[in-house]
């Protein structure tokens, strides 16, 4: 069998269509999936993928599409990147499980030790592995709950944290997350988001309204002496890539601090050089108590890590954390190999320079397209907001039917919005700019004939 890597930034930066999308290889595949997985497992695009790298992926027909999924901002650094693929392709031969709290290794450490030293703030820290975003996030709580001694968490209107009980409950969208998997977990209470392009009163005066609004309601409604932890995206993800208005998050950042609450940033999708920051709440100097991670920080393998005050994440009682494949040796690895890649390719300023190509030809959009309400995001972090023309009332169906015509052309488009409304763009940090400037072209065809 060889070896030889078929995928990766040597695969041809180019899009290539052989056949129409989904074509038929593809189309035999996904009819094995129906018959083979639950349909509340939704495919975006029903292509099978054989290899990938750099700003493309291929399918099983010999299409090469045009990337700005990223597997949902995990591939930042590229799908098999040469850093991530040497590492784990050696851990691979060596060992690939003992479980970390049986017989550790030293790759979980060097993680650990990385993301104490990477995240926002100088104080000391302690970070600890597990699977996934969700994971992160539920675990974040616990240690809160476990440090403070209270029960009561807030989260944010658009915010998405995970599908676990938790984290559902944590989550805002009912359709498709919640809806039906209730009874919810108690003590968890939501509060208003700075979203700019919707504030009642204007944008201006979001930052202020938002953050008095809801402070006034953790106070009233909750009791702040009784509040573990907020929980917060720096930008709304799933939500749709809301920027809160400035000045909104050090707002809440200093109540939490004036009443002994454990801020929490949800740095899933935003983390690891994605925003044109290593981390979103460096833009305006947020110093989380804890931050969670994952999606972007292993280059596709599973993991995602708690990293925050050491007092915080000392006051757990031994055993009270971890669980079986956290921080696995291949992920750890692989996280190894990403953040290497982010340092020596310098894929902060090269996040930062996709927005600077992307924003404003997605302004320029605007201007000439009345169903483009908003367009907002940060480095290789952007969405546009559609609205029936004239209004600010969500147009759902535009923002599919656009997906759909993306799709076809050969460019992987994500939607996104607590209203369905949005078209979200995560570019991998890698991608050529000449495939960027030429997926921002068939997405301009396809809102021009819409």
């Amino acid at each position: 069998m060889s070896t030889t890597a078929e995928g990766g930034p040597g695969l041809a930066q180019e899009r290539r269509l052989i056949t129409e999308i989904p074509g038929p290889r593809s189309r035999e595949l996904f009819a094995r999936k129906r018959a083979a997985v639950p349909p509340g497992i939704g495919t975006t695009l029903p292509i099978f993928v054989t290899q990938a790298g750099g700003g493309v992926v291929v399918d099983a027909d010999g299409n090469s599409l045009i990337d700005f999924g990223s597997g949902i901002a995990v591939t930042s650094v590229g799908n098999a990147a040469p850093r991530v693929v040497d590492r784990v392709r050696r851990q691979v031969g060596e060992f690939t499980h003992t479980c970390f709290m049986v017989t550790p290794y030293e790759s979980y450490v060097d993680v650990c030790e990385k993301l104490n030293a990477l995240t926002p703030g100088d104080h000391e820290k302690r970070t600890f592995l597990v699977n996934s975003g969700a994971e992160a996030v539920e675990n974040a709580v616990k240690v809160a709950r476990s440090a403070t001694g209270r029960q009561a968490v807030v989260g944010f209107d658009h915010g998405y944290h995970g599908r676990t009980l938790l984290t559902m409950t944590l989550t805002a969208k009912n359709m498709p997350y919640k809806q039906g998997f209730g009874p919810f977990a108690p003590e968890v209470y939501r509060v208003p988001l700075a979203y700019p392009f919707r504030w009642p009163t204007g944008p201006e005066n979001c930052a202020e309204e938002a953050a008095a609004q809801a402070i006034d309601m953790i106070s009233k409604q909750v009791g702040a002496e009784n509040v573990a932890a907020v929980v917060i995206e720096p930008i709304a993800g799933e939500g749709g890539f809301i920027v809160p208005a400035r000045g909104f998050l050090p707002r809440i950042l200093e109540f939490c601090k004036a009443n002994g609450i454990v801020f929490i940033a949800d740095e899933v999708q935003t983390g690891f050089a994605r925003t044109g920051a290593l981390f979103a709440c460096e833009d305006e100097g947020i110093v989380p108590d804890i931050i969670t991670t994952a999606k972007g920080i292993a280059g596709g393998l599973p993991l995602a890590a708690v990293t925050g005050r050491a007092e915080l994440l000392d006051a757990v009682h031994v055993g009270g954390l971890g669980g079986t494949y956290g921080g696995n040796p291949l992920a750890c690895e692989a996280a190894l190999g990403v953040l290497e890649t982010i340092e020596a390719d310098g894929l902060v300023a090269k996040a930062a320079r996709i927005g600077e190509i992307m924003l404003p030809r997605l302004r320029g959009l605007q201007e000439r397209f009345a169903i483009i309400g908003d367009v907002r995001g940060r480095g290789a972090m952007t969405a546009i907001e559609l609205v029936v023309p004239g209004t600010k009332e969500p147009h759902p169906t535009a923002a599919g039917e656009i997906a759909k015509r993306c799709h076809a052309e050969g460019l992987v488009v994500l939607t996104a919005g607590t209203y369905g409304n949005v078209l979200r763009f995560l570019p991998p940090l890698v991608m050529p700019e000449h495939l960027l400037e030429e997926g921002l072209t068939i997405l301009e065809k396809a809102v021009s004939e819409l």
